[in-house]
């Protein structure tokens, strides 16, 4: 399993969490295959894990002291993770500033949903809580469970904050079940944990500019008109560019979800200023992905102050709002351009004639009346149509890894 020549490994320190799931065993052979790579590993263990695995085992491979306990002894010189001479000797202080690198390997819902809530009541997730390094998840757990909305929204959230995650596979589970669930092969996990590493990611020297988020056109001081997008899709792929490699900035409208680390934002209200900022940033993107909710109509004028109240209402005048997307693709150049379709019929035909008329390079339709494909959903079922005439669709996914599907796929037909 170890491959051949230099590991990107060799001198990395990694922080490996077991958490209490059936397939704890398995961390064992990824400690085994870190260590063999040239990582520099240190084990901590949930109580949950203490259930199904020993720390001896552990500590023998790692040649470390396991770490257990929150409220335990500090933190001994062991695995390189505490600085010598520091004078603080805080364990999840001292661990997390240490490692290089975090991974949570097999990963339970329950560790999961308390880093996304911010809950630190362990050593592992107290660890998590302070580092600074990034953060890879391999969950393993029932498939109901990894069904369950609650888990979905906590896997999209941490994913559009920039925490990494490798799926978990299908198959027969510990439980007898068939289902998704089951950890991901530790080949794959250890990829993943690699390509952390790796000198150059996919998106490596691209910068790519993201809209996002919904603008909104004012009828007064007051008042404006505006639609229901959260942001959230937008937001994901920002995240996942970054976390591909990419220089990215983030043109935003309102929205209701935290803003990425690591990203340029640019904020906006209207569609005139959400043009302004996405003209500007395009001079030197080489993507392009327009995930704005932009509003096709803004009132004809904006009055002063608040229009008052009246028993008879009145009548509001609406102006079409500048086509951004399709002036862009007028002057695109050697550009990828990516846009975003919502239709709730005829979702493909429909798809494809934007794609036409707008001169893009890829368009990613979906129907926000479908389970599981909302505005404030963390999941989202779309479907892609390149310039190839090439259509694929995706089945109900998390928004972040939709959004390295969008972006794997823009990425390909770049190289064409």
């Amino acid at each position: 399993m170890n491959p051949a020549g230099p590991s990107v490994l060799k001198g990395r320190r990694v922080l490996l969490g077991i958490t209490g799931s059936i397939a704890a065993y398995k961390g064992v052979e990824i400690l085994r295959e870190l260590t063999k790579r040239g990582a520099t590993v240190t084990v901590c263990l949930t109580k949950a894990a203490r259930e199904f695995v020993s720390p001896f085992t552990f500590e023998i491979l790692s040649g470390g002291r396991v770490l257990i306990d929150l409220f335990g002894s500090p933190l001994e010189k062991t695995a390189g993770l505490s600085p010598e001479g520091s004078p603080s000797m805080v364990q999840h202080i001292e661990a997390a500033a240490g490692a290089d690198l975090i991974l949570v390997a097999p990963a339970t819902a329950n560790i999961i949903g308390k880093v996304a809530a911010g809950i630190a009541d362990d050593l592992l997730s107290s660890i998590i809580m302070a580092a600074e390094c990034k953060v890879i998840f391999a969950p393993a757990m029932n498939v109901r469970m990894w069904g369950n909305e609650i888990v979905r929204h906590n896997v999209g959230r941490l994913g559009s904050l920039g925490y990494g995650f490798v799926e978990p596979e299908s198959g027969t589970l510990a439980c007898g079940e068939e289902g998704k669930g089951r950890l991901a092969s530790i080949e794959t996990i250890l990829k993943e944990v690699e390509l952390v590493f790796g000198e150059k990611k996919p998106f490596s020297e691209i910068n790519v500019l993201v809209s996002a988020g919904r603008t909104e056109e004012p009828i007064d001081e007051v008042r404006y008109i505006s639609n229901r997008s959260s942001g959230k899709m937008g937001y994901a792929i920002a995240s996942a560019a970054r976390d591909m490699g990419a220089r990215v900035t983030l043109v935003s409208g309102r929205v209701s979800v935290e803003p990425p680390r690591g990203v340029r934002l640019v904020s906006v209200r209207t569609s005139a200023e959400m043009r302004r900022a996405v003209f500007s940033g395009a001079r030197n993107a080489d993507l392009v992905i327009m995930a704005a909710a932009v509003s096709d109509f803004a009132p004809a004028s904006a009055e002063k102050g608040k229009i008052p109240r009246s028993a008879e209402g009145f009548t509001l005048n609406l102006r079409g709002t500048r086509d951004i997307l399709g002036e862009l693709a007028r002057k695109k150049g050697k550009k990828i351009l990516v846009g975003f379709a919502v239709e709730v019929k005829n979702e493909l035909e429909r798809g494809k004639e934007k794609l036409r008329k707008k001169n893009l390079d890829l368009i990613v339709v979906n129907n926000p009346l479908v389970e599981g494909a909302g505005f404030e959903e963390d999941t989202n079922i779309v479907t892609m149509i390149d310039r190839r005439g090439n259509v694929e669709r995706l089945p109900r996914l998390p928004k972040y890894e939709v959004a390295r599907e969008i972006l794997k796929r823009a990425l390909a037909l770049g190289k064409k």
